[in-house]
């Protein structure tokens, strides 16, 4: 078959497409072939994929990235094996007939259109996988179980997708990524704040699940860009404190940035010594991230887009700024998109979407380009020296400020609903995802199930959780994700704009340092379903970052994706394109730690010369045990003199009874603690 009447099968498959790249990538490599593709190319190919749609299912060489026979694009899952029993295999090997070792337990799915083996019940060893959930940018997810290898061993080995695994381009060879202490020394200033501030943020919740000692083995510790990627999850056996942290981060500060290595000593040995618990360390590295973040200027892009669809009637979405625009931020302004998905069908889906953008976008406006935030954290700083702790005060403000708003489109389009005597399926809602900068910054918030996506010359993430029922078991500890996935009902929504009071709403909003070029999407699900920002981000929106085709055109090829690969519904983009340039290198300060400042910390009740067991946490200081030795002396001498007056009392009146010496003193039953396992998943409904 030739070029021209595969390309025709295709278009007779998936319609007139606007470009070779959007019906089947190897369409460009593949030229004139006399015969069939399964005929020579899988000669010299370690792994063989099965396409997995399943009126298909053909072989596919670990090289391409779509179905040679139907299109059908191919998924790559690499895994990473965790348990014991793993090591007694080769390279090349294939295990349970679908899962090739590539190299020391890095395995490759070969027929990824199945669903792993699911455990029965999630045990103490994944169940910190599961409750962390929501930190998926920073760790690796349970894919499933990697079934027995030989019948009479009872090894458990679990495989964990999304870890930290880079493949070579032209060898196919998977590799772990870099260790961030390797990266450490040639990262500029900016990114070594940034890389302690994502483990900083994560030590509150890992030691909720127990697992902070995950934190403190630098073989744990992968890199990816400005990503901090965990390889694996470790049990805490002793509960970890910010002393050990201090010492593995003192390890690094003798290759840290001129600008921030004082910092960093000084803060190491605070919190070796004790005197900062884990909100006190986000706050000193929120300053200096403040601080540094200034010898570099952004420069922002936005583009949007959005499309009825070739299926609807009407377009439920909307978005901001309004559809075909194209804007330039000047350096210094803030930038903001937003993107909702309308439900409701014709009651009015797109009437809550239009509302829920009117309102965000008229509360921003009032904290766009406002000089009184830069100005209030001059005057903080000046007065506690070069800290600069006051910025997170700010960034505080500003979480507040977007959760604010969104309830208030929530209340107005709920309102709405209750005017209207819309009930149940009746009432109209909308999703929504906001990107908004600020300083150094990126914030998202959401509701629902669009998306927000990251993206950089290397790397696509989404970075938000959808609000459905899957993710909601999930993060309940009930099950895997690829397991809730199977469940009837698994897409439902669980949250969205104006289905009941703010009272019940939960908008997330998440913050990140933006210290290179990227790119924020957001999209409604008419582009995100079956994964297709994960498989055209490198051909469509990279090209940004590479600057051979404009944002503009970047989102207009994402809705031809949207229209011709999914088509069941409206589309909508948001492009944010943040570009960084460096100032002079002379403006980046120096940090130090006032003293002032570290002598007004809350005095630590702690013994500095043993781990302390306390957990750091967002609660009172924890107050030392009295000692019991006073009390215990006041007893004896209370009884003492007791007995003494009771032996003379019982000489003057004898005749008086003091006791029944038949009864037995009842005494409580003992009630033991209810110590409940962190790790053990709630009951099932």
């Amino acid at each position: 078959m030739d070029s021209q009447t595969l390309q025709s099968l295709i278009i007779n498959r998936f319609g007139n497409l606007t470009t070779s790249r959007l019906s089947c990538r190897p369409l460009h490599i593949i030229g004139q072939i006399p015969k069939p593709w399964s005929e020579k190319i899988f000669m010299g190919d370690a792994a063989q994929i099965t396409c997995p749609n399943t009126h298909c299912q053909a072989p596919n060489p670990e090289s391409h990235n779509f179905c040679h026979k139907c299109c059908t694009p191919i998924p790559k899952r690499y895994l990473w094996a965790v348990g014991s029993g793993i090591e007694a295999y080769k390279p090349g090997k294939l295990l349970a007939e679908r899962y090739v070792l590539k190299r020391e337990k890095i395995l490759l799915d070969t027929k990824p259109g199945l669903v792993p083996l699911f455990p029965q019940d999630i045990t103490d060893a994944i169940a910190p996988y599961l409750y962390l959930f929501p930190y998926r940018l920073h760790v690796p997810q349970v894919y499933g179980l990697l079934p027995p290898l030989k019948k009479s061993r009872k090894e458990v080995i679990w495989l964990l997708e999304e870890a930290p695994i880079s493949t070579d381009a032209k060898s196919l060879k998977p590799n772990l990524m870099t260790e961030l202490a390797t990266a450490w020394e040639n990262a500029p200033a900016i990114r070594q704040l940034n890389w302690l501030w994502q483990i900083a943020q994560l030590w509150q919740p890992f030691s909720i699940a127990g697992v902070t000692a995950s934190l403190l083995k630098p073989k744990l510790l992968r890199v990816e860009g400005p990503i901090v990627r965990l390889l694996e999850l470790r049990q805490d056996r002793e509960e970890p404190n910010l002393s050990e942290l201090g010492h593995l981060w003192l390890q690094w500060t003798g290759q840290a940035q001129p600008a921030i290595a004082d910092f960093l000593v000084q803060l190491c040995q605070s919190m070796i010594q004790g005197q900062l618990f884990s909100e006190d360390l986000l706050a000193q590295l929120d300053g200096a991230l403040y601080t540094v973040g200034q010898s570099q200027e952004r420069i922002y892009q936005i583009a949007s887009c959005t499309d009825t669809g070739p299926t609807r009637l009407r377009n439920e979405d909307a978005c901001y700024p309004d559809s075909g625009n194209f804007d330039r931020v000047p350096a210094g302004s803030q930038a903001l998109a937003v993107v909702c998905d309308g439900i409701g069908g014709h009651e009015g889906g797109n009437v809550a979407s239009s509302l829920a953008i009117e309102t965000v976008v008229a509360e921003a406006s009032r904290w766009q380009n406002h000089q009184l935030a830069d100005d209030a954290v001059d005057d903080r700083v000046d007065s506690l020296g070069s800290l600069k702790i006051s910025p997170s005060n700010e960034l505080v403000d500003l979480r507040s400020e977007l959760e604010r708003a969104v309830c208030d489109a929530n209340d107005l389009i709920s309102q709405r609903n209750d005017s209207e005597g819309r009930f149940d399926r009746q009432r109209m809602g909308t999703t929504l995802v906001m990107a908004l900068t600020q300083a150094h910054e990126m914030y998202i918030t959401h509701i629902g199930d669009s998306r927000v996506y990251w993206i950089t010359r290397n790397s696509c993430h989404q970075i938000t959780v959808d609000d459905d029922v899957a993710s909601r078991e999930v993060r309940l500890g009930y099950t895997l994700y690829r397991e809730a996935l199977q469940q009837i009902g698994s897409g439902s929504l669980v949250q969205a704009l104006g289905m009941s009071s703010s009272n019940n709403l939960h908008p997330t909003v998440q913050r990140f340092v933006i210290d290179e070029d990227c790119i924020f999407l957001l999209c409604s699900d008419g582009l995100s379903d079956s994964d297709r920002v994960e498989q055209y981000w490198d051909t469509e929106i990279v090209p940004v970052l590479e600057g051979k085709i404009n944002l503009a055109t970047a989102a207009a090829r994402l809705i031809d994706i949207g229209n011709t690969q999914n088509g069941h519904d409206n589309v909508t983009v948001g492009l944010v394109y943040c570009q960084v340039r460096y100032k002079s290198a002379g403006m980046a300060p120096t940090l130090v730690i006032p003293e002032s400042v570290a002598d007004s910390a809350p005095a630590r009740t702690q013994d500095f010369g043993t781990p302390s067991t306390l957990k750091t946490q967002l609660l009172p200081t924890r107050l030392a045990k009295p000692s019991l030795l006073p009390l215990l002396g006041g007893i004896a001498l209370l009884l003492g003199l007791g007995t003494a007056l009771v032996y003379f009392t019982l000489g003057k009146w004898g005749d008086l009874p003091v006791s029944n010496p038949n009864i037995t003193p009842q005494t409580k039953p003992h009630s033991p603690s209810q110590e409940i396992p962190l790790l053990s998943p709630p009951p099932r409904p």
